[in-house]
């Protein structure tokens, strides 16, 4: 009897197998439900659900202390808040606020974040430093800079003083001077969260790459603009929009030092539904300015996914 020995051919692979005609394929397993559930219902619990509320709150005319029983009113609220001159004030100083401290909070933190990834001397204790602003809570980090500020005692003005730069002034008082000041502290305080990040990023990019570069006779902004930012740009993008989001909807920081003042010069929208809801009791009013800055957020988190995913479709 002769053997016969069957060989493989090399680099073919098994073509899968096709679905019988009729056969229902295969869905996900409906016990993974029940390992994201406990996930899931805090979300659907203190998120989407205070959101749908608040939605549904705004077709209303709720009002704190109200005898008679909450009615329907439709659109009315968003009508009233078309003709809002004081809510667009506001809106305008939000979008002035966010770009403010998002731009020079990235263009500093890409700063400190291109620093921190040499080697430098004592680099651990840097980078702890770095990132004491982010572990202060907003209320503290507000009542630090109002001592900083303070018009007779501060240290601030001290200095200028001592400086012979002039008596100094009530930074957080002044129409010309208080949104600038704001702005500020809200620069240093969210400035670790974006070196992190970039930090990050920055350190998943291969040396050999900029070894290489620099063997090319390439210098230190052709490496940066070449290697560097490539291998960035996708966490910069994704921290520019967050911080875009989040500043926006600030209102600790600004609460605490400024209460919205002088003359409304540094009321945000939030600090601004704030007011109408627990200072003035109109909450169906409130509500409806927190579906439009809903609205405005979900704008911002639909412009940054569509850029994201056209620059993976690029790629």
């Amino acid at each position: 009897m002769s053997s016969v020995t069957a060989t493989k051919r090399p680099g073919r692979a098994r073509a899968p197998r096709a679905a019988a005609p009729g056969a229902r394929p295969r869905g996900p397993d409906p016990g993974a439900w029940f390992l994201v559930l406990p996930a899931l219902l805090p979300i659907l619990v203190l998120s989407v659900g205070p959101l749908l509320y608040g939605i549904a709150l705004a077709f209303t005319d709720a009002q704190s202390g109200r005898v008679q029983a909450t009615r329907w009113v439709g659109a009315l609220n968003f009508q009233d808040l078309l003709h809002d001159t004081l809510f667009w004030e506001s809106f305008r100083i939000g979008l002035v606020w966010a770009a403010g401290v998002t731009v020079p909070q990235f263009l500093l933190a890409l700063g400190l974040a291109l620093l921190l990834n040499q080697d430098l001397r004592l680099r651990w204790l840097a980078r702890a430093l770095a990132i004491v602003p982010w572990a202060m809570p907003e209320v503290v980090v507000g009542i630090m800079w109002r001592l900083v500020y303070n018009p007779d005692a501060g240290i601030l003005n001290e200095t200028l003083r001592n400086l012979g730069l002039g008596e100094g002034r009530d930074w957080l008082s002044g129409l010309a001077t208080a949104l600038p000041a704001v702005i500020v502290v809200g620069v240093w305080a969210g400035m670790p969260q974006t070196t992190v990040a970039l930090l990050a990023g920055l350190q998943n990019t291969p040396r050999e790459l900029h070894e290489a570069a620099a063997l090319d006779g390439a210098g230190a902004w052709r490496r940066f603009r070449t290697v560097t930012w490539p291998a960035l740009r996708p966490v910069a993008l994704a921290i520019t929009a967050l911080n875009l989001i989040w500043n926006f909807n600030s209102f600790a920081l600004v609460y605490v030092l400024t209460n919205g003042g002088p003359g409304g010069r540094t009321r945000l929208p939030m600090l601004f539904a704030y007011e109408e809801a627990f200072r003035y009791g109109q909450f169906g009013y409130a509500a409806a300015m927190g579906c439009v800055m809903v609205a405005a957020v979900s704008v911002l988190i639909a412009l940054s996914l569509v850029r994201r995913l056209k620059g993976d479709q690029d790629r």
